[in-house]
């Protein structure tokens, strides 16, 4: 069995179909695919793909399997990063990564604890989606991160930095943006814009078990892989967004946010990090969490943890 072999089941795996990985993914031939994944399928002596006329689906082993498949290529990629790091033993830095838009909240409190007691680090921030952030944890690539948690993947450790409301997000002239907040029947009768489960599971999660508590079927008219995505499609379409309330500080005036009435749902906030990290920064900022949650609660809408 060969990486690219992972690599290639990963790509099916997550566009559920062979010709989408194959033509805008890998940019292979579909024949060549389907081959592969019958030799993969073969070597690992079980049955990963069920192929079907709306495209793939994964087997039970072949959801068992894409896990460990991930983690084997992310362990590849930690090797290679902790190799170049080697090489720069006397470069001292400390990578913090941020759910796009969570850095708004976070950042200022965070540095204001670090840069008192560590002068001589360089700090580097940089944003992406929590599933990228976890990744970026287990290669070492990035330090620490404020992300939602993933459970799935072995080696991080999560501390819980507390809960944040969902929103709904919509274009500033749509009927809903004259109400103080949006009850569940109202929003039931609305296209929504969604995260793609690839690049949001959490909130995807959230919202299906907010519908689920509510009694509604969110009517999906749009799927987006990131905020900036979503933002674009409420301020030229009629549809609604759900989100968390982090997302208000990146809106622009032509979208506007409001509480869904009732029963609010939360998303929780963790701050992740590599078991085997031994930095010196990390751990500060591992003891002054109590204190980071404290001052940032004080001004933003969270809720600490218990």
């Amino acid at each position: 069995m060969e990486l690219r072999h992972l690599r290639y089941f990963i790509a099916v795996a997550e566009e559920g179909s062979l010709t989408v990985a194959a033509s805008k993914v890998l940019r292979t031939a579909q024949p060549s695919l389907s081959r592969q994944m019958r030799d993969l399928e073969r070597e690992v002596g079980a049955r990963l793909l069920e192929r079907k006329a709306r495209g793939i689906e994964l087997t039970a082993a072949g959801r068992t399997f894409l896990d460990h498949a991930r983690l084997v290529l992310a362990q590849v990629d930690a090797a290679g990063a902790a190799a170049r790091r080697a090489m720069r033993p006397d470069r001292k830095s400390f990578v913090l990564g941020f759910l796009t838009g969570q850095e708004m909240i976070w950042l200022p409190e965070t540095l204001r604890i670090l840069q008192v007691d560590m002068p001589s680090t360089e700090l580097k921030v940089l944003s992406q989606s929590s599933p990228e952030l976890a990744a970026d944890l287990l290669r070492g690539t990035v330090d620490a991160a404020f992300l939602r948690k993933d459970d799935r993947i072995p080696g991080l450790a999560f501390r819980s930095l507390g809960r944040e409301p969902i929103v709904v997000l919509m274009a500033r002239d749509h009927p809903l943006a004259t109400r103080r907040a949006v009850s569940p029947r109202e929003l039931a009768r609305e296209p929504f814009v969604r995260p793609s489960k690839k690049a949001a599971p959490a909130l995807d999660t959230a919202i299906d078990a907010y519908a689920k508590r509510v009694g509604i079927r969110p009517r999906t008219e749009h799927e987006v892989d990131d905020l900036s995505m979503a933002v674009s499609l409420l301020a030229s379409t009629r549809s609604v967004g759900l989100v968390g309330h982090y997302a208000v500080n990146l809106l622009p005036p032509t979208v506007v946010a409001r509480p869904l009435q009732g029963e609010v749902p939360t998303m929780e906030l963790f701050l992740g990090y590599k078991r085997a990290n031994n930095s010196a920064v990390l751990k500060r900022l591992l003891s002054r969490v109590d204190d980071l949650i404290a001052r940032v609660s004080a001004t933003s809408p969270f809720t600490p943890p218990p």
